[in-house]
């Protein structure tokens, strides 16, 4: 139906003009071009500005490229995304399309046709190229290392297990429980990197440990200091030292893989042989849906923080007020719940149950029922 009213030309046009731009691509790296055919120069036209790309197939490569898109204000019209398994030689020169038993030398890669508002500036068009080309970058970064990030999560249990952190038994235990949940598909891994705790101008810093980055968090040439933690709240920087086992919180940027919105941050804090803490393992990634489907009972670090707000409000959980108590903890947002103190959470629920069942089922339905 989405090509019915399409010119013949017009889509062989397209065909041909994305299989050629194919026709030689660097091993690891993608191509991505944006432009407005024309008749004249191209032999084929669209109402439409056309990004054409070509990559090997991975994970996330069609909603990291839609949300690249939409920062960009534009509406896409059309994507076509077929999967080939094909032939090139050592020069990345393509071949052709494998045939049968052909898999040991052929890599299965992703042609992406899209179609968006039509951009009328080179700019414009050079810009959403650029867009585009990095968020494929923090993609392949991504998936390329989820593998060696997930091992991290194993390590980092591991060398609690061995040093223990000098804090009480049920945190650790709980925190441990935690990194074995996350690590339990309830956590899409985009970046991971050691940071050293250091005094700058008498101010807290986190240095990167050299090589240690993985993910989007892979390190560069420029930077020296963790900018991500600068970034973070003050109330959370001043935490740095404080002798915890986790630091969980949003990071404040946002994320280009996978899903819109800010990146879920999960620190693991590092300590010497005093006792005193000398650095972090850090996490950043998107919590998974399956995560957002379980009750806080059935996630660690939640459990005992819903646990806590039950037992202060005494309630009688089998009874009007404590079904609804449980309820309203049940529906609380999760991205919040992680970060809300308990006094605070108590106040908010107990808030709520003050108010009545129509006031409550309103607030419930709304697009953000929590907003304070």
């Amino acid at each position: 139906e989405e090509i019915a009213g399409r010119a013949p030309d017009d889509l062989y046009g397209a065909a041909i003009s994305h299989w050629n731009f194919a026709g030689r691509r660097p091993i690891g790296t993608a191509r991505v071009r944006v432009f407005n055919p024309t008749v004249a120069e191209h032999e084929w036209q669209s109402t439409h500005t056309i990004v054409q790309i070509v990559n090997d197939d991975m994970p996330f490569l069609v909603d990291s490229v839609t949300m690249a898109v939409n920062r960009h204000g534009l509406t896409l019209h059309l994507i076509v995304h077929p999967v080939f398994a094909v032939n090139r030689d050592v020069g990345g020169r393509l071949a052709g399309l494998a045939g049968e038993g052909e898999s040991d030398s052929s890599g299965r890669e992703s042609f992406m046709h899209i179609e968006v508002d039509r951009i009328a500036e080179p700019a414009g068009m050079d810009a959403l190229a650029d867009e585009i080309t990095r968020v494929l970058a923090d993609v392949r970064a991504a998936v390329a290392d989820w593998t060696i990030m997930r091992g991290k999560i194993a390590a980092v249990l591991a060398e609690i297990a061995q040093i223990p952190p000098p804090v009480g038994a049920a945190e650790i235990a709980e925190g441990r429980a935690f990194l074995e949940w996350l690590a339990d598909n309830h956590f899409t891994l985009l970046g991971y990197r050691c940071h050293d705790l250091v005094s700058v101008d008498g101010e807290d810093a986190l240095r990167p440990v050299p090589g240690s980055g993985l993910g989007v968090l892979r390190e560069t040439e420029a930077e020296k200091l963790s900018a991500s933690f600068a970034k973070l709240p003050p109330r959370v920087r001043e935490q740095a030292r404080v002798p915890a086992l986790l630091v969980i919180t949003k990071s404040n940027s946002r994320s280009t893989v996978h899903r819109s919105g800010y990146l879920d941050y999960v620190g693991v804090k590092r300590f010497d042989a005093s006792g005193a803490v000398c650095g972090e393992h850090r996490f950043l990634g998107l919590y998974t849906s399956t995560a957002y489907m379980a009750t806080p009972a059935q996630i660690p670090l939640l459990r005992r923080k819903v646990e806590a707000v039950v037992q202060r409000a005494g309630l009688a959980m089998q009874s009007h007020a404590g079904k609804a108590l449980a309820n309203i903890l049940d529906s609380y947002p999760r991205d919040e719940l992680f970060q809300i103190g308990v006094d605070e959470l108590l106040d908010i629920a107990t808030g709520i149950l003050r108010l009545g069942e129509r006031q409550r089922f309103r607030l419930f339905v709304r697009r953000d029922p929590f907003e304070r």
